[in-house]
Parts: C-alpha cells; structure tokens; sequence
C-alpha cells in the first residue's frame, strides 16, 4: 500500500476520522473529543488512493511540539500507516526552528509502538477521556 501523508487545511476530514476512531469505536465522548485547538494545530492528512485513511494533530508549544489525535482507520492498520503518519510529525517538528522535544499522550496499549518510534515513557499514568494514557517523549 502507498499511502500520501500531507500537511492539510481540511480539517474536517480529519475531524472525521476522528469521529470514527475515538467517539465510534473507542467511546470518547464528543466532548473529550472536540476541542479549540484545531485551528491552531497544524494537521497531517494520510489518504490511500485520494481517500482519508488517518490523521494527526500538531501543536508546537515553544521548545516542545505536542503530536495528538493520531488515528487510523481499521482498514489502514497493520499497514505502517501509524509509524508512517508519527514519522512524518517528527519530520516535520525537525524542519521547524527551536522545536527540541516532541511529546505525546499515548494511550497505554500503543506505549510499544511509540516505543519502536524512539519514544520514552515519563511520569505516571492517567486518563485522558476515561482511557489510560502515559506521556511519552523524544529528543530531537
């Protein structure tokens, strides 16, 4: 499989995706879910074949670029889409001056995948929208 990840102003086809994998699948209430960070963010779109596959969110706070709302639809897992969309962030936190550190919430059954990315668990668990997490980091 060939996937596109870009940079994108369509957020609502993020938000989409979204939709589908936290709230629909996970049972992240729309509350949880929905905030007013995306305008802020910077959003990384994967399509297969010209169709929205996974998605993740930027926000870079100073030193520290924050990745967010990484999702991938059923279809596209077990693919690498995951490792593909998180290197992409990285990539792209790389091209941007003063970012030093990228970090993540990571819900705790994907703390392996980030893990294998190059990622360090930090601080205690807790949850974020009723699911466990763990912040992660890693040092550019």
């Amino acid at each position: 499989m060939s996937f596109l990840i870009e940079v994108t102003d369509d957020i609502a086809a993020c938000r989409a995706l979204r939709r589908i994998v936290f709230i629909e699948e996970q049972g992240v209430s729309e509350a949880d879910e929905v905030d007013d960070l995306d305008g802020q963010a910077i959003h990384l779109l994967a399509t297969l074949d010209g169709v929205p596959v996974g998605s993740a969110r930027l926000l870079p706070m100073g030193a520290v670029g924050k990745v967010g709302r990484v999702c991938v639809l059923a279809q596209a897992r077990g693919t690498g889409l995951g490792a593909a969309l998180m290197r992409a962030a990285v990539d792209h936190y790389r091209s941007l001056p003063g970012i030093e550190t990228v970090k993540l919430g990571a819900q705790t059954h994907a703390l392996g995948f980030y893990a294998r990315l190059g990622f360090v668990a930090v601080g205690p668990e807790y949850l974020d929208a009723g699911i466990p997490h763990r912040d992660m980091v890693l040092a550019l």
